[in-house]
């Protein structure tokens, strides 16, 4: 588990084709204090650590990872979202993020508004229907909060405000309409989701 508060900025220093895609990461970690075999999210994707050394850490990408996930994340001198996995007794800033993500949103628009910067996304209908304002989404692992929502014809558009804290201290201050977005929505809103699809929509 995971809150969606990025607790560092990670650089794919190298990625290598074997039987999975390995991606090495420079991040500002100390590494020490992570295990082989622990969870980091990047970008809002849960990898596992596989190798690691001072200041940077590996993971292996499956392809399903790969073929669910926003293209251009996992290749080399990409940016990324890092926030190690939620400890018992940690502060939850966010909301709970599971690191699982359920498809991809594609920016619209993204205009200053104040100090801030509000960020129009399209998602598939399907997904946009998990969606609600004041609700929480996740967009490459960051946590935020959803303004607006409206269905139009197969998609679902909605709106978030970026402060100037989040711009500067994650990837989200680098986007560009056109760009894709990892979603993941909320975890309560997905399991109604299901429940409601499994009683026939009634």
């Amino acid at each position: 588990m995971f809150t969606g508060i990025i607790t560092d900025l990670g650089i794919v220093r190298s990625a290598e084709h074997r039987g999975d895609l390995r991606l090495t990461i420079s991040c500002a970690y100390d590494m020490e204090s992570v295990a082989l075999g622990a969870s980091i999210a990047c970008s809002g994707a849960c990898l596992t650590v596989v190798d690691k050394g001072p200041g940077w850490f590996a993971v292996d990408v499956s392809a399903e990872t790969l073929s669910r996930t926003a293209p251009g994340l996992w290749q080399e001198g990409a940016n990324l979202n890092l926030e190690r996995a939620l400890r018992l007794g940690d502060e939850l800033g966010g909301h709970l993020v599971t690191g699982h993500v359920d498809g991809l949103g594609t920016i619209l628009a993204a205009e200053p508004q104040g100090d801030s910067t509000r960020l129009t996304v399209a998602v598939p209908r399907e997904l946009g229907a998990a969606l609600a304002p004041k609700g929480s989404v996740t967009l490459d692992g960051v946590s935020l909060t959803v303004n607006e929502v409206h269905d139009e014809g197969e998609e679902t558009r909605f709106t978030i405000n970026l402060i100037p804290h989040t711009a500067q201290h994650t990837t989200l201050g680098q986007l560009a309409p056109g760009r894709q977005l990892n979603v993941e929505i909320d975890v309560l809103a997905r399991y109604l989701q299901r429940m409601i699809e499994a009683r026939g929509g009634r």
